[in-house]
């Protein structure tokens, strides 16, 4: 089989998810434009505008503290360096090999094999591992996890999905205000019957299939993660044992926020639906790098 070069993974990857980015955008451009023609536009825009700086300011505060929010919902605790020598050795390599600033260190109480990472930017970065990581990885599995979370960081992945889920936003709460809006027209203002059945059948199906790009937008997102930890750390062994362990175990599923799940290496759930691809496809690729 061909080799992969990771270069050329990581490039097919950002093109990709910029691919991805267009349709999302393509359809909150295509949703507006019906319901401009079907709808009395003034009145829908301000309603519009409205919810829009209301969901836009939530997003926002959520951004700027993501790495307190992400901390704070899995209950974890600013690793001791005394204790966790090796955890900020590695990081402290990686981040030289890597040319990032050193990000905060903490743990979480979980058997699960997983990590994550989280901050609006390097400079404000956190990483976060399971206890099942220190106790059942070894030191270049270790590494490969911790050059995956890092690359993350390096490349803003945060504020990338921040980005994403703002326009998730906009248009599940335009499809909202269409479908609510219609129980207040009188059957002589339903001029444009056809735009208005159009509108109905954008407003439902609009939101499920951003949901499923942006779910296909952090896959390609991890994808491009793993080519940079192998990037960082020129080994892909490392992070290929530490999937093959994870593809083994079988934990219970941690209780975090769905909010919070795809910021995880693996996904901490067992649905099969989910923003992360397929154990088996990130290994294929890896042994092929």
């Amino acid at each position: 089989m061909e080799r992969i070069d990771f270069h050329d993974q990581i490039s097919r990857n950002k093109t990709k998810s910029f691919f991805l980015m267009v349709i999302i955008f393509s359809v909150i451009v295509l949703f507006g434009y019906i319901i401009s023609f079907a709808f009395e536009p003034g009145l829908f825009f301000i309603i519009m505008s409205i919810s829009i700086i209301f969901s836009m300011s939530y997003l926002l505060f959520s951004y700027y503290n993501s790495g307190k929010i992400a901390i704070a919902s899995v209950d974890a605790k600013k690793a001791d360096r005394g204790r966790y020598k090796q955890f900020y050795d590695l990081v402290e390599g990686l981040t030289i090999a890597s040319g990032l600033p050193m990000p905060q260190l903490y743990i979480m109480n979980s058997p699960q094999i997983n990590a994550f990472a989280s901050g609006r930017n390097p400079e404000n970065a956190v990483i976060c591992v399971t206890t099942g990581i220190l106790e059942k990885l070894d030191k270049k599995e270790f590494e490969g996890v911790l050059a995956h979370e890092l690359s993350h960081v390096a490349n803003y992945d945060i504020r990338y999905m921040t980005l994403v889920a703002v326009m998730v936003g906009m248009i599940a709460i335009a499809s909202e205000i269409f479908l609510r809006s219609l129980w207040f027209k009188s059957d002589g203002e339903n001029k444009h019957v056809a735009l208005i059945v159009i509108g109905i059948f954008l407003a439902i199906l609009a939101p499920i299939a951003v949901q499923l790009v942006q779910m296909a937008i952090s896959r390609k997102r991890e994808f491009m993660a793993d080519a940079s930890g192998v990037k960082f750390t020129r080994y892909p062994q490392g992070l290929i044992g530490a999937l093959r362990k994870i593809q083994k175990e079988n934990m219970p599923e941690k209780r975090v926020s769905k909010a919070v799940a795809p910021l995880f290496f693996s996904n901490p759930f067992k649905n099969i639906g989910s923003t992360h691809p397929p154990l088996e496809d990130r290994i294929r690729i890896l042994e092929n790098m």
